[in-house]
């Protein structure tokens, strides 16, 4: 039977990936056996030898080093460790003190003085380090989560060390006006000690929390409106409509793969492989024509719904692995053709220019169907999408109904999606209640959450 992992490794791979580092089970057992070759005792050796099996490109090799350095960054206690650098040097061990000393068994009041005292007047850095270190795992210090964490484990980690007999000391030295210089110094050590051990719980935050941290963000901010998002958080969601889109591509493509290659005839299988005595040398396969979807966005720009819109385009330009024909169309009170603006451009200048063009206006959904009725209507067929996405407020102009209704006649199928919760459809100017009944799918897209399960679906049915 093998041997287990060291836990210090363990720890260090948990670290890694929440550093943002790929660690792969093969990956993290080479680097085991790196680690038994060149030892713990010479670091950077170490660091070298990890580094060329976990880091593969520049930017993982500097996350690898920020992460060893954090990890392994063990240089013990600070020097003047039990007192502040004006205060009189400890007494060696075993050496009575004078009037201001201790007496007894070597502390005021008769007690014998804690082992956690005795290191922190002796400046026993070896010593606390390794007290510390063996307190923290025995408290679980890696599983830390939260910055909210940090004075529990702190103080359990105190306690751990022997805290309790290090106050009890304290206590009994203050009753003894001979102890009283001793217990002043213990005191200055105890506060040295536990910002020394905070500092310990706040590193290992660092390294341990941040990859949870970074996930409970992303969570919130798929759940989070798009319309209010901060100016601060917009870049991350764009890294993350990038990330959902490429993942919904690879798993639809892995369908159409499939699909293309077909499924086993077994019976015309056995008929081919007669001559063979039924072994199914040669496959025969049932296939399908599988079409791809083409898709037409149609988005409304005016200042309502703008911000939503934005991450619809660059959500829809980022799935061109798994859809075909995709063509996009802004509108507020006229409507434009924007694909090549968008094949162009970098995204997010493209939909800049785009908002520059026609965006922020009051929507007209009416002249809007009619410009497209007049200009692009002929291209849509049965293989087309449509999404519309907008909230149906055409500021109580005429909606013209009559046109979505030829267009779900044309197309595949019509989805809606509506930024405005359900509740307000049909509310003040809001004509959702008279283009639902065209559209096969209409849903609230106030989230990248709903926008990820909306267009999820559409591939599903696609591909299926």
């Amino acid at each position: 039977m093998s041997a287990p992992l060291p836990p210090t490794l363990l720890d260090f791979f948990r670290a890694a990936r929440g550093a943002g580092l790929r660690v792969s089970t093969a990956e993290g057992l080479d680097a085991v056996r790196a680690a038994e070759v060149v030892g713990f005792d010479d670091r950077a050796t170490l660091r070298d030898a990890l580094s060329l099996v976990l880091a593969k490109t520049p930017e993982e090799k500097r996350q690898f080093e920020e992460c060893f350095a954090l990890f392994f960054g063990r240089d013990g206690f600070r020097e003047a460790a039990a007192a502040p650098a004006d205060a009189p040097a400890p007494t060696p061990p075993g050496r009575a003190e004078g009037a201001g000393g201790i007496g007894g068994d070597g502390m005021g009041g008769g007690a014998a003085p804690s082992p956690l005292g005795r290191m922190l007047l002796e400046g026993d850095r070896a010593g606390l380090a390794a007290a510390m270190e063996e307190a923290a795992e025995a408290v679980g210090l890696s599983s830390i989560s939260v910055f909210t964490q940090v004075n529990m484990y702190a103080r359990r980690i105190m306690e751990r060390m022997g805290l309790k007999a290090l106050e009890d000391e304290i206590a009994a030295l203050r009753r003894d006006p001979a102890g009283a210089e001793r217990a002043a110094r213990l005191d200055l050590a105890r506060d040295y000690l536990r910002g020394e051990v905070r500092e310990l719980v706040q590193r290992n935050l660092l390294l341990f929390a941040r990859g949870e941290t970074e996930r409970w963000r992303e969570e919130m901010l798929r759940q989070a409106r798009l319309a209010g998002l901060d100016r601060r958080d917009a870049e991350r969601m764009r890294v993350l409509v990038r990330a959902m889109a490429r993942r919904l591509a690879t798993r639809y493509a892995r369908v159409r793969r499939r699909d293309r290659r077909g499924h086993l005839d077994a019976r015309r299988t056995l008929r081919r492989n007669m001559a063979w005595g039924g072994v199914p040398f040669r496959t025969v396969w049932k296939q399908r024509k599988v079409e791809k979807p083409r898709l037409f966005v149609l988005c409304d720009v005016s200042g309502s719904v703008a911000a939503v819109a934005q991450f619809l385009l660059l959500f829809i330009y980022s799935l061109h692995e798994a859809l075909s024909g995709v063509r996009a169309f802004a509108f507020t009170s006229g409507t434009i053709e924007v694909s090549e603006i968008l094949e162009r451009e970098p995204i997010e200048q493209a939909i800049a220019q785009i908002m520059g063009r026609i965006g922020f206006g009051s929507s007209n959904y009416g002249t809007s169907l009619e410009d497209f009725e007049k200009g692009w209507m002929q291209a849509v067929d049965r293989r087309t999408t449509v999404i519309v996405l907008g909230d149906g407020r055409g500021n109580r102009t005429e909606p013209r109904v009559d046109i979505l209704q030829r267009l779900a006649g044309r197309a595949k199928q019509v989805i809606w999606l509506n930024p405005e919760h359900p509740a307000s459809w049909g509310t003040g100017d809001s004509d959702m209640p008279r283009y639902a009944p065209h559209c096969r799918v209409v849903a609230q897209c106030a989230t990248l959450r709903q926008l990820e399960r909306v267009i999820s679906d559409m591939l599903r049915n696609h591909a299926g």
